[in-house]
């Protein structure tokens, strides 16, 4: 053989070699990434060829799926009720990547989690039927939640307190996530969508915070009486009115010129919601125990899964002396999502404890069998002491019967709330936020409450807590109890 026919051979030998290294590359290595991709096309085809399994509310499936005609997608998901709960469901889409619970359980729901296949599955290598999400949403606080926020900007989330289950779960403006189901349509609903302002996509319940205004007062209370700097809700604070933020020239105002504030009570200071006390609280326990008191309610929790993920509420580090007292009142870089508001009530009224919120009861396969039971699992954590708790609560419910948050009283219940009302905007230029976080009891019926109206047709000096946000819980906790 000569030399060049030999060179020649070597040199086809090795491409040969290199493609059959690069084909057994891509067959055992990349065919994963491959199969995953969200671009190929075969996963859609495969996840839409049969019905999807559904998503549940008190025995009632809110999902479905149709049969599609001329395209090669042969089913698309339905929604029973889109708007009233989106924020629950999100969507699974023939053109976009499936969110919240659908996203969260998409193998489920397809019926590709190995949890579901049979052996008979596994020997013929055909996709398992589809299991099902059980949620522990309670259908009346959810419409009540959603019909008393209406037209308005804002969130509400409802919990019991006893089993962290998450009763509802609602943000306006909604969407009907039917319109992001198609293929064909959904490209022009997505662009409408986003190009909305009010941006309906965004989950305000558990995904936009915000400063929480007054509402963040009862974690400072809470750290005040842990430390025991006071000793009760009923012991006079040391609060001058009015009060000077330290190494500041900048008085700190209350919103009621007249209310008795000056060296204040905790329980008149949550009362009349006076910023004097709680700065001047925050200052002299300082952002360390502050902070602390807040992460122990779930503050600061990068991994906050009720299963969908929760942005993280935060409490900030290296803040100023002045900086510092603004958190006493939820302001400066406080920020807190209505789910976390909710979680601060929850324990209050539980004695102290936090069970862990939640809002996917089980998952079941095809047949109904359990694959997995988040009641079982939930767990809990002291916060606060019970005797805290029971400050607390003795002066939320003055609050409600005297105070600040009289809109949210229900005859024959006992409920304890706080107002409050944040700045929003460089020097409050923008509609302040109206928040209302509370609890309610009646018989062997509990219920957990926070709420936030972010804009509605008030006039700015009539937004408030009390206002907007007290009646909206109010409405909830009536459904919850049953009233």
């Amino acid at each position: 053989m000569n030399k060049t026919i030999r060179r020649a051979s070597v040199f086809t030998l090795l491409m040969v070699l290199a493609l059959l290294v690069r084909a057994t590359w891509v067959q055992f290595y990349e065919a994963g990434a491959l199969a995953d991709d969200n671009d190929n096309r075969r996963n859609a085809i495969e996840t839409y060829a049969a019905p999807l399994g559904n998503i549940v509310v008190a025995g009632e499936a809110i999902t479905g799926s149709a049969r599609t005609k001329g395209s090669d997608l042969a089913y698309k998901r339905t929604y029973t009720d889109g708007e009233l709960y989106a924020a629950v469901t999100g969507y699974a889409s023939q053109a976009y990547a499936p969110t919240q619970l659908e996203g969260i359980y998409r193998d489920l729901l397809n019926g590709t989690d190995s949890r579901l296949k049979t052996v008979m599955d596994t020997v013929t290598d055909t996709r398992a039927d589809p299991g099902n999400v059980i949620t522990t949403i309670d259908p009346a606080v959810q419409k009540a939640a959603y019909k008393a926020l209406g037209d308005k900007k804002g969130a509400a989330v409802a919990i019991d307190p006893r089993t962290g289950k998450i009763l509802a779960v609602a943000s306006t403006p909604s969407y009907d996530p039917s319109s992001l189901t198609d293929a064909n349509t959904a490209g022009a609903a997505w662009k409408k969508l986003n190009d909305d302002p009010d941006k309906p996509l965004t989950n305000r319940a558990l995904r936009q915070p915000v400063a929480p205004g007054s509402t963040f007062k009862l974690v400072v209370a809470a750290a005040a009486l842990e430390d025991g700097l006071y000793g009760s809700v009923d012991e006079k604070t040391d609060s001058p009115d009015p009060y000077t933020l330290p190494g500041t020239r900048t008085v700190l105002k209350n919103e009621n010129a007249s209310a008795p504030c000056e060296n204040a009570s905790i329980r008149v200071a949550l009362q009349y919601s006076c910023n004097n006390v709680f700065a001047k609280m925050a200052y002299d326990l300082g952002q360390d125990k502050v902070k602390a008191m807040a992460e122990k309610f779930g503050f600061n929790d990068e991994e906050q899964d009720v299963p969908v993920r929760a942005y993280a509420s935060v409490y900030p580090s290296g803040m100023d002396d002045a900086q510092t007292a603004l958190t006493g009142i939820g302001q400066f870089d406080v920020t807190a999502t209505p789910l976390q508001m909710a979680m601060v009530s929850a324990a209050i009224a539980n004695g102290g404890e936090l069970v862990s919120p939640h809002m996917v009861s089980q998952v079941t396969d095809g047949g109904g069998d359990v694959l997995r039971d988040y009641d079982e699992d939930a767990d809990s954590e002291r916060i606060v002491s019970e005797s805290t708790a029971e400050e607390l609560r003795s002066a939320m419910e003055t609050v409600v019967s005297e105070g600040t948050g009289t809109n949210a009283r229900i005859d024959g219940a006992t409920v304890g709330g706080k107002t409050g009302t944040a700045q929003h905007g460089e020097n409050n230029s923008k509609t302040p936020y109206a928040w209302f976080t509370s609890y309610a009891k009646s018989g062997d019926q509990e219920v957990a409450v926070a709420v936030i109206v972010e804009e509605s047709d008030a006039a700015r000096s009539e937004v408030s807590g009390n206002g907007l946000a007290a009646p909206v819980a109010k409405a909830m906790m009536e459904a919850a109890l049953d009233r």
